[in-house]
């Protein structure tokens, strides 16, 4: 399995709104691709900033490329993403799922 990662950072007063956004987008989106074991969504909130950071995992490299084509490190964004987003990373990072416990 892998785990592919993505973080994203908005102002503390869009987190709410952001959130909602990624469940209507690139969460549904996920989980309709056939391969998708799931998607985790870590949120933390300082200073100013609320910051996310997603796992999804994936049954195979094939997988991801159905949902992200080509090139499996380019980040995925959505069309209201600079409305929310203080910098759009251009990367993902990938692991292979070691162990669950």
């Amino acid at each position: 399995m892998i785990a592919r990662i993505w973080r994203g950072v908005t102002l503390a007063e869009k987190g709410e709104q952001y959130f909602k956004y990624l469940m209507e987008t690139g969460l549904k989106d996920y989980r309709a691709v056939p391969g998708n074991q799931g998607v985790q969504v870590l949120r933390r909130t300082y200073e100013d900033k609320t910051e996310f950071l997603l796992i999804s995992l994936w049954e195979s490299y094939e997988a991801i490329r159905a949902f992200a084509g080509d090139d499996l490190e380019r980040a995925v964004y959505y069309s209201k993403d600079k409305e929310f987003l203080l910098e759009l990373e251009p990367k993902v990072t990938h692991y292979e799922l070691a162990t669950s416990l």
